[in-house]
């Protein structure tokens, strides 16, 4: 009887050199990084990260803002990328089953999901040689280890410089199927150029990242030699990935090695973490508006009547990513209360809560809601993108856009449903949100005003 073919191990190669190779050092060095990390809020669902991969000690506190974005969250299979700095070859390498060690344990390949990826050309092998000494992924592991649980993995390297980008870019989402995946590009950014230098270059190609613009970081990285990405490739998979779902990139955190105790300033490495996310948005289904209705109405009931708070629980997933929101109460047709946020680092439900019970008893214009006036109350949910700054009102579009005004002496917000309800013109619209922001009605003529415009689901 033949014996079965025992499953690959994959060795940790720069433990004691790129991070602590002690169990206990490694967990306390990574919580310590954690605990540490203020990345901002993330308006939407995360799927995939740009870290880099130096040794902890020059970028583990930007790592660290990448992974906090996704601590605690689940996913089935974390997809790690990187270019390979240790054996030069032509296509694409998996490591397609087995296990990879770190100190802290070990990680179970998704061969499932490795082998349907890698069979989607005959590009993507599975080039051992590519990963044994190769840290770009291997330094991500124990920060993945430390950050969520019961996750597989499937390691992928670019050989030299190709155009696979695109083709694995397209495998990949052509395989996730319904799996919960996470996809990492591991890559530094400048090398070596001196600290003022590397810090403009890196945060210009972190511009073009966030950008998803594939074609300008090639003609950015053709530029010189001191000032490169060394996981093009892995950027642009990524970049790629995010362009085709209609996902949106932001940048978490930049730092090189000169800002680091252990670094200097004439030389140095630069590293950035970036999120790529789906927003939410108006994609909330029947289901999910009813539920967001009903915590409205029970929140505001629960509230007036005295009784005990309600403990809110949701089984939608959109419903527990970070949004803006607003609820407005009427009754008979007419305003009621009115409060919301568009800047919301709670989940969309718990904000909803919160907004509906300030709208019945906070809005300035009003009284608190009565007990008698409850039967009567007519609820409408206001979800919101995140805002974003415009260039000109020109480009404010009524009735679709809301907007936010910000100036030196005053904020205000109008929804996008404003439009419809007064029939304003843009020029009586600006006007009115200049007055509501405590200024007079031309002031936006005359003095400088930032427009943001966002986008609402309203049900």
């Amino acid at each position: 009887m033949a014996k079965e073919k025992p499953e690959k191990l994959r060795l940790a190669a720069v433990a004691g050199q790129f991070y602590p190779g002690k169990p206990r050092e490694l967990a306390e060095t990574i919580e310590t990084l954690l605990n540490e990390a203020k990345p901002p809020s993330i308006k939407g669902e995360v799927f995939g990260l740009l870290l880099p991969h130096a040794g902890y000690v020059f970028s583990g506190e930007v790592a660290a803002c990448g992974l906090k974005a996704i601590e605690g969250k689940d996913f089935d299979t974390v997809i790690i990328m990187g270019d390979s700095h240790c054996e030069y070859f032509d296509g694409v390498s998996f490591w397609a089953d087995g296990e990879w060690e770190t100190p802290l344990g070990r990680v179970e390949i998704d061969k499932e999901l490795a082998s349907k990826i890698m069979a989607s050309s005959d590009r993507f092998s599975d080039r051992e040689g590519a990963h044994l000494f190769e840290h770009s992924l291997e330094v991500q592991l124990p920060l993945l280890q430390k950050t969520l649980s019961g996750f597989k993995i499937v390691p992928i390297v670019f050989g030299s410089e190709n155009k696979d980008w695109k083709d694995l870019a397209e495998a990949i989402l052509g395989n996730i199927g319904n799996k919960k995946v996470l996809i990492i590009a591991s890559s530094d950014l400048s090398h070596y150029p001196p600290y003022e230098e590397a810090k403009k270059e890196d945060l210009r190609t972190l511009k073009i990242i966030e950008s998803l613009d594939t074609a300008g970081l090639d003609r950015e990285l053709i530029s010189g030699f001191e000032t490169f990405l060394c996981a093009k490739d892995s950027a642009k998979t990524l970049m790629e990935i995010t362009k085709n779902i209609g996902g949106k990139a932001e940048i978490l955190k930049y730092a090189n090695s000169g800002d680091s105790a252990a670094g200097d300033k004439e030389r140095v490495v630069g590293y950035g973490a970036a999120a790529f996310y789906k927003e939410f948005n108006e994609k909330l289904n029947v289901a999910e508006r009813a539920e967001l209705l009903g915590i409205a109405r029970e929140s505001v009931e629960s509230l007036v009547k005295g009784e005990k708070v309600l403990k809110l629980e949701t089984k939608f997933k959109k419903l527990k990513i970070p949004s803006g929101a607003f609820v407005t109460l009427k009754m008979k047709g007419k305003l009621r209360g009115c409060i919301g946020t568009i800047d919301a680092n709670e989940p969309l439900y718990q904000t909803v809560a919160q907004m509906a019970m300030a709208a019945a008893t906070q809005d300035y214009r009003f009284g608190p809601v009565t007990k008698e006036e409850l039967p009567e109350l007519e609820y409408e949910v206001s979800v919101l993108t995140s805002p974003k700054k415009v260039n000109s009102p020109s480009e404010i579009k009524l009735g679709k856009h809301g907007v936010v005004a910000q100036t030196k002496k005053g904020a205000a917000l109008f929804l996008p449903q404003v439009v419809e309800e007064t029939k304003w013109d843009r020029e009586t619209f600006l006007s009115h949100l200049m007055l509501k922001a405590g200024l007079e009605g031309e002031y936006w003529k005359k003095h400088p005003v930032d427009f943001y415009v966002f986008e609402a689901q309203v049900f």
